[in-house]
């Protein structure tokens, strides 16, 4: 009797445990994963993990090594002793790094040095901000010096007006050492002011330490080349777009072989996200958005020969492979999401088809709560397509229960909509407050073949509006779907998708949320820092009165044209440092809901940019998210 007893408080308690779900709290305790690369002797993984504290309102850091073989983690100091360092040049003589540089004038005190408490920016062409900071004519340059204490550095840019590593968010990655270490190669867009900002064309230069000179390795691209590095056989490799100002055109690889560069990729209906050279220079492995997730996949190198190149999918499941580490005998190292778990750090062995998950980060938090359940639904476009949508259903779901349902509309407008880990748009989250969450691979997105991504451009309010709609309507069908209590939330493109629904949805929806929207396609094509981006997007300028495609774009699929059929509830947060999608944006759209009488909600993060980063602000952006749909829905 004793022993039943025990047995059943044992179960007890476990399903306790079990019914725990995600917290705002808890999503901010989790550890976020980031590779850093294989150890010396290939024996282990090298990873850091930084864990956000709210009430130090910043992220604590922790770098680890795991054995590849499977063990617990060790924490170390430093990677010094224990990771090659690729910014040391292969012969041990070098070492390249960056540094910010002052080029420009433009402070007030640059031009008149007598007035030096004078507070004035000025400037003769754009660029003059950029992500969420103002150019104070400071560029980042490339430097290298001789490997030894007290070398000093050469500026291999010096003079120039140009940054590399790329801004906002070039690292390292933007530059290495050739094979014989004679040269630095680098990424870099050598224009500047107004052409800086209605351009996408970076280069890959090559810096000569004898000579000093530079030459462009990629001249004939007018796109992105970016992400170089040399194959295990000395061959110069890198991602190309192909069109000036389209900064999602489809990404290919490219081998510089025998004078010739050859695109591993031209023939396959993709774009690629990162890739890495199997240790003998035969194939490219690399990672790509297909139907609603990020596999691996691997291209054969066969040079010059007759031997067709083919494009392999390896991996399939619902989830994303996201960084590629290195290899490790028949394994390849990298991380793994989906969107009930962020990333951690799995081996996949390319023989026998299998995954290990290796780091265990967050794994004891994850075995405590009930999970949400994530399902593939294909839903028939108003054109005949068949589009996924991703339904997220609440943990312990009851198909005899109704549930309000949030359709979610995607970024980008070119992102994929795959099984990542968000820390602010969390499915998971919004599954464990009792919502479904109904996230369509609407037109635009990556995955389902260049054509279905590339349709957006120039079609904003067009087909895409219907692919929103098309999902609500079907997923809304479902006995277990509170029709009455349908919400719609996005940010970015989604919000531009939000604030546009609004003044069509005929009544589908009961309240609304758009973070960091689009809300006038004029004013943002007047203010925000990469012109390129709209002058794509939206086919050119408005001042252009002959151009259909671009009117079309600055009336009828401008939100603001809209705002005379919004009747119902709307939260509008905006960032004070977003320059991507300014906080005129967010100022007008609030306005012109007040002025109407429409309930409404300003929330304001002046020190954000585009994205929430701050772990208290964060804390409040969940707090005032999940408080407005309890009121309005």
């Amino acid at each position: 009797m004793k022993k039943i007893l025990f047995t059943t408080l044992i179960m007890m308690s476990l399903n306790a445990m079990a019914q725990n779900v995600m917290t705002p709290e808890l999503l901010w305790k989790l550890g976020r994963v980031t590779p850093l690369g294989i150890s010396k002797d290939a024996k282990n993984v090298v990873y850091k993990v930084s864990t956000p504290s709210v009430e130090e309102n910043k992220s604590n850091s922790k770098i680890y090594t795991l054995p590849l073989s499977g063990g617990n983690p060790t924490e170390i100091t430093d990677t010094k002793n224990v990771l090659k360092d690729k910014n040391i040049s292969p012969d041990g003589k070098y070492i390249v790094y960056n540094e910010e540089v002052k080029i420009d004038k433009v402070l007030g005190k640059d031009f008149y040095p007598t007035l030096e408490k004078s507070e004035v920016q000025i400037y003769n062409g754009l660029d003059y901000r950029h992500w969420d900071t103002w150019n104070e004519g400071k560029f980042n340059h490339v430097f290298y010096k001789e490997n030894k204490e007290g070398a000093v550095g050469i500026d291999i840019l010096k003079g120039e007006n140009f940054d590399s590593p790329q801004k906002p968010f070039g690292g390292d990655e933007d530059y290495i050492w050739s094979p014989d270490s004679k040269s630095i190669l680098y990424v870099c867009k050598k224009k500047a002011g107004t052409e800086y900002a209605i351009s996408t064309n970076t280069n890959i230069f090559e810096y000569n330490l004898e000579t000093g000179k530079t030459s462009n390795r990629t001249k004939e691209n007018q796109g992105y080349d970016t992400a170089p590095l040399f194959s295990p056989t000395g061959n110069l490799t890198w991602l190309q777009m192909k069109r000036d100002g389209y900064e999602s055109d489809k990404n290919d690889i490219i081998v510089s072989f025998k004078g010739m560069n050859i695109n591993l990729t031209s023939n396959w209906d993709g774009t690629v996200d990162n890739f890495m050279w199997s240790n003998d220079g035969k194939k490219i492995y690399f990672i790509a958005p297909i139907d609603g997730t990020k596999q691996l996949f691997e291209v054969n190198f066969p040079g010059l020969t007759k031997i067709a190149v083919n494009v392999h999918q390896i991996t399939n499941g619902d989830f994303d492979v996201n960084d590629l580490v290195g290899f490790s005998g028949d394994n390849i190292i990298v991380t793994r999401t989906d969107m009930n778990h962020a990333a951690e750090i799995y081996s996949y062995n390319l023989k026998k088809n299998t995954w290990k998950q290796l780091s265990n980060s967050n794994t004891a938090t994850y075995n405590s709560l009930a999970l949400s359940k994530t399902e593939r639904r294909y839903v028939t476009t108003t054109d005949g397509k068949k589009m996924l949508v991703w339904v997220i259903l609440p943990p312990n779901f009851d198909a005899s229960k109704k549930y309000p349902t949030l359709l979610f509309c995607q970024g980008g407008p070119q992102a994929p909509l795959t099984q990542g880990y968000s820390f602010r748009w969390n499915f998971q989250l919004m599954a464990a407050k009792g919502y479904i969450v109904v996230a369509p691979n609407r037109r635009g997105m990556q995955g389902h073949g260049v054509a279905w991504n590339e349709q957006i451009s120039k079609d904003w309010g067009g087909q895409v509006m219907n692919d929103y709609l098309s999902a609500i309507d079907d997923v809304a069908k479902e006995k277990y779907v509170d029709a009455t209590r349908l919400g719609c939330v996005g940010a970015s493109y989604g919000g531009y998708s939000v604030f546009y629904l609004a003044g069509i949805h005929n009544n589908r929806f009961k309240t609304f949320i758009a973070h960091d929207g689009v809300f006038n396609t004029q004013s943002m094509f007047g203010t925000t820092e990469e012109v390129f981006f709209n002058k794509w997007d939206f086919g050119g300028a408005y001042w252009e009165k002959d151009n259909a495609v671009a009117q079309k774009a600055y009336t009828t699929f401008n939100p603001m044209s809209l705002v005379e059929k919004w009747n119902k509830p709307i939260l509008i947060i905006q960032g004070g440092k977003d320059f991507r999608v300014p906080i005129g944006q967010g100022q007008e759209a609030f306005q012109a809901a007040q002025l109407r009488g429409i309930k409404s909600r300003f929330l304001y993060f002046p020190e954000e940019n585009h994205w929430v980063l701050k772990p208290q602000n964060a804390q409040v952006w969940q707090g005032e998210f999940f408080k407005w749909l309890k009121e309005t829905l």
